[in-house]
């Protein structure tokens, strides 16, 4: 995954500028909301909203916009109710995307998203299209400097990871997970004291298609103003653009 992860590295030191600030806490509300409504307001029993929590406290929101989405979420308080969907979609170069939404309003949501597909060289796909190519795991990363390979590694396969990746040139190693695994797994790297870089339940390709320098550019384009859509909360996709390429669009 060495373009893809190291997209996924460039779009992470530009994630929370005082610009964008505004964009993530109404993303991260979102997230919340929906949370509480599907399983409670009790962070100790619900995952999903511990870890939207965690990404409130990362990107330093307010207590109390935390505590008001838990609240609208279980409906203690008025407010605007969202709904998710999902939408498949094939990007420039044959690329799969998998696009998830919170939303208020699924037609503005669905036009909105056709229309980025449009302007970037994809298209919208019906349901199941693109979707069995992905699988959802836990994935964690930590940085080569922060760990020894084989002791990681080791410890990693002992405390139930399904898998060890030591990728060439990527500055990090990655931990692969079950989902049921995953709350385990990173507690456990966490009271060893291991520094996290990433932690996430995600979708990663089965196979990954690769893409040229002619592509790179679009493809890029089409996943920056996917994430940068308001009801979009998170897109994933197979391709894959090699570090040459990477370097190139950079300089």
């Amino acid at each position: 995954m060495g373009g893809h992860s190291h997209w996924a590295g460039i779009k992470h030191k530009k994630a929370i500028t005082d610009a964008k600030r505004g964009k993530v806490w109404t993303k991260i509300i979102k997230e919340i909301a929906i949370a509480a409504k599907a399983g409670g307001g009790n962070p100790d029993d619900n995952p999903r909203l511990r870890s939207a929590i965690q990404d409130a406290k990362d990107s330093n929101m307010p207590l109390e916009n935390v505590k008001r989405a838990i609240r609208r979420g279980t409906g203690q308080e008025p407010g605007v109710m969202y709904e998710e969907i999902t939408y498949e979609a094939y990007g420039p170069g044959g690329i799969a995307v998998i696009i998830n939404v919170t939303t208020d309003s699924k037609n503005r949501a669905a036009s909105e998203i056709r229309k980025i597909l449009d302007q970037h060289g994809g298209n919208m796909g019906s349901s199941n299209s693109v979707a069995w190519m992905f699988e959802q795991k836990g994935y964690i990363t930590v940085s080569r400097e922060e760990a020894k390979e084989e002791e990681l590694m080791t410890l990693a396969l002992e405390i139930g990871a399904d898998d060890f990746r030591s990728v060439p040139d990527s500055s990090e190693y990655e931990i692969i997970t079950s989902p049921k695994d995953f709350e385990a797994v990173k507690t456990k790297l966490e009271e060893k004291k291991i520094p996290l870089s990433s932690a996430e339940i995600t979708m990663l390709p089965k196979n990954e298609v690769n893409i040229g320098e002619d592509k790179a550019s679009q493809v890029l384009s089409l996943m920056d103003e996917l994430e940068d859509h308001d009801d979009v909360q998170k897109v994933y996709s197979n391709f894959n653009i090699p570090d040459s390429v990477m370097e190139k669009l950079e300089k």
